[in-house]
């Protein structure tokens, strides 16, 4: 299998997997909890929109926690490639891309358009969700 198709491979896994179940920084509910007994602030406490859902299974939003990819937190007005602890790729260090609205939604529609060579194989087609993520993106200092 080439480098490529196992990269394909195993984002399509996690991204199945995070669809499904927890993500890590998100404590599953208890059985006792139902709709109406859920705390009013559980509702709340995660600000994430629905269209993160796919960058969580990848993605933490917990400063220095990376996974598969790097962690999110504190991503926007940073420089690509630049986050702790994460092994990029070449390419995408080599980028020179400073990551703003405009820089994330290019990246969103189409990562390896954007930088051949990166890592991440998943794109964001829909408007409105890259919207979502990347005013959510903005929250995470």
């Amino acid at each position: 299998m080439t480098r490529t198709a196992t990269i394909l491979a195993l984002c399509a896994a996690a991204a199945a997997a995070g669809c499904g179940g927890n993500a890590p920084d998100q404590q599953a509910p208890s059985a006792k909890d139902t709709p109406s007994q859920a705390a009013p602030s559980a509702a709340i406490a995660d600000p994430a929109p629905m269209a993160f859902a796919t960058c969580r299974s990848c993605h933490s939003t917990q400063a220095g926690q990376n996974g598969i990819g790097p962690t999110l937190h504190g991503i926007v007005g940073s420089k690509a490639g630049a986050v702790a602890g994460y092994a990029f790729s070449p390419a995408l260090k080599n980028s020179d891309i400073t990551w703003d609205r405009q820089s994330l939604d290019t990246w969103l529609q189409a990562p390896m358009k954007m930088v051949p060579g990166t890592k991440m194989v998943l794109p964001v087609r829909d408007a409105d969700k890259r919207k979502a993520i990347i005013d959510y993106l903005e929250t995470l200092k």
